[in-house]
């Protein structure tokens, strides 16, 4: 019967190779090969470059899944204490900048385990019994995920609360509402606010369900069918804190959707923050004039000394793009690999990386550019008036005075013609002007009329009536707390 300890030795040529059993890039292969790898090639396939970064996970995987191995029986407790020992040592390397990672050994794993050996023998060699890379670079990614999600969550909540303290001092500021870009009704700055509040809030709930579902072990698929070695791959998920385990080998290793819907929540993450960085560009322009922002957010002009520019705005705007064409990206290397594993998926490391880094920037830079805005109220009042916003205000006050919707639309439309001819606003008209059109108008009406009455009046649940905003604020507070 064969020693299943040294079947799980890598099958190399070990007479014709160095001492070091991982020392060139081909060693993992190298028997059934006749000439080395052609160096454009190994330059073209390595890795290590950008998958060094999941060193961490590598270690973590690897001390779980050799604790598994030696209470399983597959290895000795000698094994295992070496593989900690070394693993350890190269822990310190790494984190003391110490560790050379090789071009010729192409990725993280290969990079780790060959150090590993030199340092500790076969107990180096024996740590990938009962595992590929292909089930052990899904684990890393998952692993090393799961913590930038954990992150990126605590970031999310900071860039609510910035946006719901700013909006508890202007909850009776008024402010023109737009759509079509053209202005609407008035409402309360802070319930615009609390607009993208409720993004951002939505986007953390699909960065929780993200993470749920990242948090599944693929460690036991090996290449693509399993493995005949007795593992135990709850006890490695137990160790490594993932909530189940993949049920297909296939799937498991072959899959990245894991990775596709963290893009997808990034990007319409991204979205959100694009849709604020461009209405605080307009805000801040002298055609707006509504807020200011601190000077270390702007940058100045070559040229025009007088230039103060919201380039972090723009280029969290801009940065939206990256975000979405990532996602793109990793859509497209997907869509046409057959089961299981295939090479294409080494280009889901870089957009993935990227993504995370610029959306974990962005929202850190967002939320602290958020909380240093200053609002300009009177700005805000004089832009509110200047587009008839309170025209609605006056076609309801026409039905409750028993109008039909329709039939009050129309004379409100002849109101707002009268006052565009010459140049007034509906408070302007006077009393007789207005029962003209429509007698049953009272002398009430000007206070339905003004911009902070129709702010006021609209109490519904959800509305921007200071009130509600209010009770929002309350809700987000306790909801962020």
């Amino acid at each position: 019967m064969h020693d299943p300890l040294l079947l799980a030795t890598p099958v190399t040529a070990t007479h014709r190779m160095s001492t070091d059993p991982l020392a060139n890039r081909q060693q993992a292969w190298s028997a059934l090969f006749s000439e080395p790898m052609s160096e454009l090639v190994q330059r073209y396939t390595a890795s290590v470059g950008f998958d060094k970064r999941l060193w961490r996970a590598d270690i973590q995987g690897s001390l779980a899944h050799a604790e598994m191995l030696a209470a399983q029986g597959v290895i000795q407790p000698a094994d295992l204490a070496d593989i900690q020992r070394g693993l350890g040592q190269i822990t310190q390397e790494i984190e003391s900048g110490q560790f050379q990672w090789k071009l010729e050994l192409e990725d993280v794993h290969l990079n780790i385990e060959a150090r590993l050996t030199t340092l500790v023998g076969d107990a180096g060699k024996r740590l990938h019994t009962g595992r590929s890379r292909n089930d052990q670079v899904a684990t890393d990614v998952r692993l090393w995920l799961r913590g930038e999600i954990d992150k990126l969550a605590v970031l999310l909540k900071a860039m609510q609360w910035a946006l719901v303290e700013l909006a508890a001092r202007h909850t009776g500021t008024v402010m023109p509402g737009f759509t079509h870009m053209q202005v609407a009704q008035p409402v309360s700055f802070a319930h615009h606010l609390l607009a993208y509040v409720e993004m951002f809030s939505r986007d953390a709930e699909r960065l929780a369900e993200v993470r749920r579902r990242t948090n599944q072990l693929p460690l036991g698929a090996a290449a693509l069918a399993g493995t005949s070695y007795p593992l135990d791959r709850a006890r490695v998920a137990a160790t490594l804190g993932f909530e189940g385990l993949c049920q297909n080998s296939l799937d498991a290793v072959s899959d990245r959707d894991f990775a596709l819907e963290f893009s997808s929540f990034a990007a319409i993450c991204m979205v959100h923050v694009s849709r604020l960085s461009e209405e605080i560009v307009l805000w801040m322009s002298q055609n707006f004039g509504f807020i200011d922002l601190a000077d270390r957010y702007c940058t100045g002009s070559s040229i025009m000394p007088q230039k103060r520019n919201p380039d972090v705005a723009e280029l969290a705007r801009g940065k939206s793009g990256r975000v979405v064409g990532h996602l793109m990206g990793m859509l497209t290397l997907m869509k046409g690999q057959p089961l299981t594993y295939n090479k294409d998926n080494q280009e889901d490391k870089e957009p993935l990386f990227d993504t995370v880094d610029t959306l974990a920037d962005t929202l850190r830079i967002m939320a602290e550019m958020a909380g240093g805005i200053v609002v300009k109220p009177e700005a805000m009042e004089r832009a509110a008036l200047k587009g008839y916003a309170t025209a609605t205000d006056l076609a309801d006050y026409l039905v409750r005075k028993g109008l039909p919707f329709r039939d009050a639309h129309e004379t409100v439309a002849l109101a707002v013609k009268i006052a565009l001819q010459r140049g007034l606003a509906l408070t302007d008209l006077t009393l007789a002007e207005l029962q003209a059109l429509q007698p049953a108008i009272g002398s009430d009406v000007y206070e339905v009329l003004s911009l902070h009455g129709s702010m006021n009046a609209r109490q519904v649940l959800g509305g921007t009536a200071p009130a509600q905003v209010q009770l929002q604020i309350d809700r987000h507070r306790q909801r962020l707390a």
